[in-house]
């Protein structure tokens, strides 16, 4: 075979893989959420698949798969066909069922392609007025004179807000005693009530007991302040260094999907971001916009599920 001829055998692969990175989406993208309609990754997926639809031409449909804690939803996609017409809004569970379930349908490292990080939504640490700690340096003091008297809401085992607690307790070196309530709204009336000392709460709920004084905030869980809150530093900030712990979304598509198409995604989806109509619906959720590179994407999942899984065996939570 003459050199032009092998030369042009090695280069139609990338030439295919171009015009379809090009040519893409040919037809509707099926964008699944995980979770029922009405939810915040529900209303993040909405409000990015519409603006999807006008850069694109293409109908993109937000399918709501929930149940199995999120596992349904999640494995649709890990057994789609991998050409990006079929995409998962990945909240925050992608990272921690791993940890919680021993054998899933999928593998959450080898049956996605990382695309992009939307947003996280960092939690607030708030105390029940009540409670004699006016910042994190003297409610840690105060936990560790009195290990396990004092305990925390949570809206149910193996939750965010759960596993904040818990990585709050190794991070600090203090225990507090979890109390699982069956949502967050049970777990914060009772937080109000001076049932229970402190919550991990999610910014959206807590802003307005905060400003009315009926909680008194401590810190956000995010790595930096909150842009919903910025008067109020981070854990990070305050000495438990590199802590994080945040509700996110993210967009995945089926391992093996074309890198060209993968940027492509990523590219456009960093332009919604940029939006003022998400900007705005980001600063509505309490939630800080994000948009990084796939690699970036592939490395928060990888280290997220890492520590989840390190936190829930070291805490004994028990799997679903």
């Amino acid at each position: 075979m003459k050199p032009v001829t092998i030369l042009s055998c090695l280069l139609l692969p990338v030439a295919i893989a171009a015009a379809q990175a090009q040519n893409y989406p040919t037809r509707p993208v099926r964008l699944i959420v995980p979770f029922p309609a009405g939810g915040s990754t529900d209303i993040i997926g909405r409000t990015v698949g519409q603006k999807l639809s006008e850069i694109w031409g293409q109908p993109v449909v937000v399918d709501n798969r929930p149940g199995g804690s999120t596992v349904i939803g999640t494995d649709i996609v890990a057994k789609s066909p991998p050409d990006g017409h079929t995409l998962l809004i990945t909240p925050a569970p992608f990272t921690i069922v791993p940890g919680l379930i021993a054998r899933l349908p999928y593998d959450p490292a080898r049956d996605f392609e990382p695309i992009i990080l939307i947003n996280t939504t960092p939690l607030v640490v708030v105390v029940h007025p009540g409670v004699p700690a006016k910042s994190i340096k003297e409610l840690i003091a105060l936990a560790k004179r009195k290990p396990g008297m004092l305990n925390y809401g949570s809206s149910g085992s193996g939750g965010s807000n759960h596993l904040a607690g818990e990585l709050f307790n190794a991070m600090a070196g203090v225990k507090m005693v979890h109390i699982p309530y069956k949502g967050n709204a049970p777990a914060l009336a009772d937080l109000v009530g001076g049932h229970v000392d402190v919550v991990f709460n999610g910014l959206t709920s807590a802003i307005a007991l905060i400003k009315a004084g009926k909680l008194r905030p401590l810190a956000v869980t995010s790595l930096n302040r909150a842009g919903a809150l910025p008067e109020m530093p981070s854990l990070n900030e305050l000495g438990l260094k590199g802590f994080q712990a945040v509700a996110c979304n993210g967009i995945n598509a089926p391992a093996r999907t074309p890198g060209e198409i993968v940027a492509k995604i990523n590219a456009d989806v960093l332009k919604v971001i940029r939006s003022p109509e998400l900007a705005a619906r980001l600063k509505a959720e309490g939630s800080d916009p994000v948009g990084n590179s796939p690699a970036e994407y592939a490395t928060f999942l990888r280290e997220e599920i890492a520590k989840w899984s390190k936190v829930i065996k070291q805490a004994g939570i028990k799997g679903l």
